[in-house]
């Protein structure tokens, strides 16, 4: 006879199942031609989704956006198979329009470039997966979602966790009442940027790391309670005093309140080491993964009313991103909208301004 131990067990593998069917594009007949991505950018995050999209069975690389068109042209031109005639540079980015092969972009730029890229691939007729956050004012993002809206393609911004079975798998627990009634949530995304880079210009980032680090907390606890924050609290702070935080702050910290009463506590920070993390606190258990927003490595805990639960993911980079194209490829082909569309990306930013507005540091 089976023990309560074992059927809990098989009952977490079946949802495990179920949660990574979900991310994936039902099977087609016949097979589904691929979508074929121009990555603008090429930087680190380029160079993941690229080889993301190589692992695809239904997205490839068909051309490049780059500054540096002599260099890193030939390299990924090389390994994607992308001809010289489909690569293309800032100046030339418009040409697109002409370029049968690009049904999409995906935007790996410095959020201050995200809106006016977006813009122009959708003036081009090209659907838009870009990266997060989506850019650095709810303004911009609104003119995003308008002229996608307007050129008729669809705008995805690139959340990966909504596409990742833990989380898929940790929330399907979460509204099953696993954990009881949810009280409350913790989220922290700890990191350390060098001076000299491109997160530490304001003119490129936006701000601080609230923008690149603390909207991982923000997007999944909305994701995982099904509910936008209605009112919020905030600190800024920077020890720092080495000149790396000359146009941003170092540290934050902010507490979100939801209309069920919910309560989540939350930090992102560029001069820390730690450990990334989500939790969800219920009054019967509770959920967490750590290593959340790493891009491999996630490891779900817990304790529920059907027993403990201790469930390391096995997903490499970059299965996230092979994911997230393979969603989007879908939503082309299918006339479909994004899980993710513009919207959820709005959404983040208007958080990500009260946030500061709470603090005392309104954005420029």
């Amino acid at each position: 006879m089976p023990t309560p131990a074992s059927l809990n067990r098989r009952r977490f593998a079946q949802l495990s199942v179920l949660a990574m069917a979900a991310t994936r594009l039902p099977a087609q007949t016949p097979p589904m031609k691929r979508v074929g991505y121009a990555a603008v950018g090429l930087g680190r995050i380029c160079d993941i989704f690229m080889r993301g999209c190589a692992q695809s069975e239904h997205a490839k690389v068909t051309g490049l956006v780059t500054g540096h068109p002599a260099e890193k042209g030939p390299k990924y031109g090389g390994l994607y198979n992308v001809p010289e005639k489909s690569i293309y540079t800032y100046q030339t980015f418009d040409r697109i329009r002409d370029n049968s092969e690009i049904e999409a972009v995906y935007i790996g730029l410095p959020n201050s470039m995200h809106c006016e890229y977006t813009v122009r691939a959708a003036e081009a007729g090209k659907h838009v997966l870009c990266e997060k956050p989506m850019a650095i004012s709810s303004a911009e993002c609104r003119r995003m979602i308008d002229a996608c809206r307007h050129a008729n393609v669809r705008l995805m911004i690139a959340y990966r966790i909504h596409y990742d079975p833990t989380f898929a798998r940790m929330a399907a627990l979460i509204r099953s009442g696993a954990i009881g009634q949810v009280q409350a949530c913790d989220g922290a995304f700890p990191g350390y940027e060098r001076k000299g880079e491109w997160r530490l210009d304001r003119k490129l980032a936006g701000g601080g790391s609230l923008f690149d680090l603390g909207v991982y907390p923000i997007n999944t606890i909305r994701f995982l309670l099904g509910e936008d924050p209605i009112a919020y609290t905030g600190m800024v702070a920077t020890r720092d005093m080495s000149g790396r935080f000359a146009e941003m702050e170092q540290s934050v910290v902010w507490t979100m309140k939801f209309p069920s009463g919910i309560l989540a506590d939350c930090s992102s920070s560029y001069g820390q080491s730690g450990e990334n993390f989500v939790r969800v606190r219920g009054d019967k258990g509770f959920l967490q993964v750590t290593a959340a927003y790493s891009y491999e490595g996630l490891h779900l805990t817990g304790k529920t009313l059907q027993g403990d639960i201790d469930e390391p993911a096995p997903g490499k980079l970059p299965f996230q991103f092979v994911l997230e194209a393979d969603h989007f490829a879908g939503c082309v082909r299918n006339h479909s909208t994004p899980r993710t569309p513009g919207e959820e990306g709005l959404k983040d930013l208007i958080a990500i301004e009260s946030i500061y507005k709470a603090a005392g540091a309104p954005l420029a």
